[in-house]
């Protein structure tokens, strides 16, 4: 075990090292392997330690889960799937006030449940929403904020990334994460679609509603709801064939038919099979494989790493000692959940969420058990906490993804992004707060899952 200095050293050299910029994975390494040369004093059993978790990490299937939904995302993001899942909605919503920013939220929603990564859909909307928005009157900065907040929904909605990562750390059933995400993505698409429709119905001129718009500017619009008309059948035939994916992929999972990694593999299956039919061809399909793989493998690596890092803090008695300082501490459960959630709020200005998850979770998910929190209520509610920081400066990825996006407005700012993005994060902060009142939201439907698989 160790003493309090050396517990105070080790994490001091981790944040050190991320805080300089050294990269995540290499200072999870690095201090891991550094605690257990201070426990041992023995170099061979650094690496013996290091080698072994690597080995149990990497032959463990559920890594698997990573690339493939990943890879089912792509397909279909190249098959030009969000496109005309846009443009459904966008048609189905003709009569509502603030229709295409309405349409941004649940195309988000239903592509979040395709991709698991928010970046894709900030830069694939900012390219198809903005410019139908600012055809239509919208206000620029009120524009970019629904895209850009909307995105989030990416990391909330399975199957999220930060999902698999959350429960590869803490060793939870990643099916069950997937299934108690849904509820709470429902609720936040609920929340933020009332804050778009209060601002068409207090505001309209925000979402262009009584402006008039000069005439090649109406014309253009005019112009690309016919196009919209014409290939309405088009438009149903894919977003269906999307829509069963989606729920052949989670239902499957949700009343065990698969595993994650098994549904992951048929989803990326029959995803491939959907973008051949819309005419993907084969060096589309090999740049589909090759993002996905520069994506993910890196991402493989920092699992390993975080894996060394949490075997490391449990056998060093960071962990406990934590765990047994807030417990001693005479603080209530909900102010130290509120201490967390702070911490991630911090981290989020400053470090990317799943070097967030990496950082902290080893840590706050004994310690929220030990308190008596449920602990997939406590996933989501940390899930969410952390994708605000996707929105805030100076870090917000989001932001930088949309502002990036958008290459032919050239005055545009990330400071006008991040403003109009601000109604959003407090939408993430009132779902945390209505999470931690009434838990069962996220952990409903995971126990009917389970009741109904008995």
């Amino acid at each position: 075990m160790f003493d309090s200095i050396q517990m105070v050293t080790l994490v001091s050299v981790l944040l050190i090292m991320v805080f300089s910029g050294v990269h995540i994975a290499v200072s999870l390494g690095i201090t891991s392997m550094l605690g257990i040369y201070l426990m041992t004093d023995q170099v061979d059993t650094v690496l013996s330690f290091a080698s072994n978790t690597a080995y149990e990490a990497l032959r463990d299937y559920i890594f698997a889960v990573i690339p493939l939904f990943m890879l089912m995302g792509e397909f279909l993001a190249k098959s030009g799937a969000a496109t005309d899942l846009f443009a459904l909605i966008n048609r189905l919503l003709k009569r509502i006030p603030g229709r295409l920013g309405v349409a941004t939220v649940l195309a988000n929603a239903v592509f979040a449940f395709i991709t698991g990564v928010s970046i894709a859909a900030a830069a694939a909307f900012s390219r198809i929403a903005y410019p139908e928005m600012r055809r239509h009157g919208y206000e620029r900065k009120f524009s970019l904020g629904c895209i850009a907040g909307s995105a989030c929904l990416g990391m909330l909605i399975p199957p999220s990334v930060l999902m698999i990562v959350w429960g590869v750390i803490t060793e939870m059933s990643i099916g069950s994460l997937f299934i108690a995400g849904i509820v709470p993505g429902f609720l936040v698409v609920g929340l933020f679609i009332a804050y778009i429709l209060w601002v068409a119905i207090r505001h309209p001129e925000r979402v262009g509603e009584g402006m008039v718009l000069p005439t090649s500017q109406q014309a253009a619009r005019d112009a690309n709801d016919l196009i919209a008309e014409k290939d309405m059948k088009t438009i149903l035939r894919s977003t269906l064939g999307l829509l069963f994916l989606i729920v052949l992929v989670l239902g499957g999972i949700w009343l065990g038919f698969f595993t994650p990694t098994e549904g992951a593999g048929v989803g990326a299956t029959l995803a491939l099979i959907l973008a051949i039919m819309r005419g993907m061809k084969l060096p589309e399909m090999m740049s589909a494989i090759l993002s996905v793989g520069r994506t993910s493998a890196p991402l493989l690596l920092l699992l390993v790493a975080a894996q060394l890092y949490s075997r490391v803090l449990a056998m060093t008695g960071v962990t406990g000692a934590t765990k047994e300082f807030f417990l001693s501490s005479g603080l209530s459960p909900y102010v130290i959940l509120a201490l967390m959630v702070l911490v991630w709020f911090i981290l989020g200005c400053i470090i990317d969420s799943i070097s967030i998850i990496l950082l902290t979770v080893p840590v706050f998910a004994p310690l929220a058990m030990a308190l008596g929190f449920d602990p997939l209520a406590f996933a989501i509610i940390g899930i969410i906490a952390i994708e605000t920081g996707l929105l805030t400066p100076p870090f917000g990825i989001l932001v930088f993804t949309v502002k990036a996006a958008v290459t032919d407005e050239k005055d545009l700012t990330p400071g006008e992004i991040f403003r109009g993005s601000v109604p959003f994060w407090i939408v993430l902060l009132i779902a945390v707060v209505l999470i931690v009142i009434f838990p069962q939201i996220a952990s409903w439907l995971p126990n009917v899952g389970n009741e109904f698989a008995r």
